[in-house]
């Protein structure tokens, strides 16, 4: 089955997130949010940004690259870091959907990705 609702991405990102927060390289990107206790508006402005991706709505009002550059200036960013999102997410997708548009979430995963790594010069082939 394929990822049709915003329900659907919600699940992808709630499971995603599970293996990143239980991940020990990845945790430390995340402990202000825990600390804070924004986890779950986390969540949902991510499954927003998918959404709007996904299903050409318009929720997600952020610029997602400035926010990680921000993270980036005092948590660095490598390149094991891309590769273990991806991953994970690619994981979380295959485990629970196929078709068009679990296909279209990876594509855009991967582009992110790299377009990041760009950004932040850690892109090595």
């Amino acid at each position: 089955m394929d990822i049709s609702t915003r329900k659907d991405i919600k699940l992808i990102i709630t499971l995603f997130y599970d293996k990143l927060l239980s991940d020990k390289i990845m945790l430390p990107f995340f402990e202000e949010i825990i600390a804070q206790n924004h986890l779950e508006a986390h969540l949902e402005i991510i499954t927003d940004f998918w959404n709007d991706i996904l299903f050409d709505t318009n929720t997600y009002s952020n610029n997602v690259m400035q926010k990680h550059l921000d993270k980036n200036s005092f948590l660095a960013f490598k390149k094991e870091h891309f590769t273990i999102w991806v991953s994970y997410l690619f994981d979380t997708i295959d485990a629970n959907f196929e078709g068009e548009k679990a296909s279209n979430m990876k594509n855009r995963a991967m582009s992110i990705s790299t377009v990041m790594q760009l950004k932040m010069n850690i892109y090595k082939s």
